[in-house]
């Protein structure tokens, strides 16, 4: 069983058989769902599910990427010894810009933090949720008020949809394996790491400091490898003894792919979609 520290935003995901951790998807939801019928049909209870981030962006398909993402869920717990803790959803840089909009507000240069993450991809995110970034340019430069009600009307327009609300508020910044047992602790995160810095400080850490991730080579402590769901660069799934890259480039021309870790911290499957 999963035992979630939600101060600290990190879950203990214990010792399980098998853990299916899925890379960024990128608003892919074709490609998720046929994952997702794949991951159906070798998943058995007592595994885990970990969700890496970047539900959305680039894609068109957010709305639908997230609600396949729901009703995942909804058919995973149908399995017999199944419980909700099984399935974790991990931060990742999309659903922080997502979140950091919403206070936008309170940015000393808003227009310019807006743009960026309109550049990065939050625009088509932001289209599929019927929500027009140039009238959030436009209250960028009315001022605070007109601000304060724009990103309000992004709240509304979330939450005409089912479940998305929630589904933002139940991310956590990373998972690991239990370290006192587990014979190689694993630690998930989204697209990097500062290694001089301990888990509790990693801050922003996990969503930005990807560029230094393939320059580790020795294992992060407790942790016997360390695995990322998104690589900025998109060079591929990459994998070696201490830390393991399983991002295969959905959105970018590549594959939305399935890592299969098993209790020796090894990866026993690769699934495709």
């Amino acid at each position: 069983m999963c035992h979630a520290d939600s101060q600290s935003g990190f879950v203990n995901l214990g010792n399980p058989s098998q853990i299916w951790a899925i890379p960024a998807i990128h608003s892919a939801a074709e490609d998720l769902t046929l994952l997702h019928n794949t991951i159906l049909n070798n998943i058995h209870a007592g595994d885990r599910i970990v969700y890496l981030g970047n539900y959305t962006g680039y894609g068109e398909n957010a709305i639908d990427s997230v609600d396949e993402l729901l009703a995942f869920r909804r058919l995973v717990l149908s399995i017999p010894g199944m419980i909700p803790s099984d399935i974790i959803y991990l931060k990742g840089m999309q659903e922080e810009m997502l979140s950091k909009l919403l206070q936008l507000q309170f940015a000393s240069n808003p227009s310019d933090v807006l743009l960026w993450m309109l550049g990065n991809g939050l625009n088509t995110t932001l289209s599929d949720y019927d929500i027009c970034p140039h009238e959030g340019i436009e209250a960028c430069r009315r001022g605070v008020m007109d601000l304060t009600r724009w990103t309000q009307s992004i709240r509304n327009k979330i939450r005409l949809h089912k479940g998305h609300q929630d589904f933002m508020l139940s991310q956590y910044r990373a998972a690991y394996t239990c370290t006192d047992k587990h014979i190689s602790p694993l630690l998930f995160v989204h697209a990097g790491i500062n290694v001089g810095k301990t888990l509790l400080e990693q801050g922003d850490s996990l969503w930005w400091e990807s560029q230094s991730f393939e320059a580790i080579n020795s294992p992060y402590s407790p942790f016997e490898k360390v695995v990322r769901g998104y690589d900025p660069s998109h060079k591929g799934m990459n994998l070696n003894c201490v830390t393991a890259t399983i991002d295969d480039g959905c959105g970018f021309g590549g594959n939305l792919v399935c890592a299969g870790f098993g209790a020796d911290g090894q990866v026993s499957q690769i699934l495709q979609n």
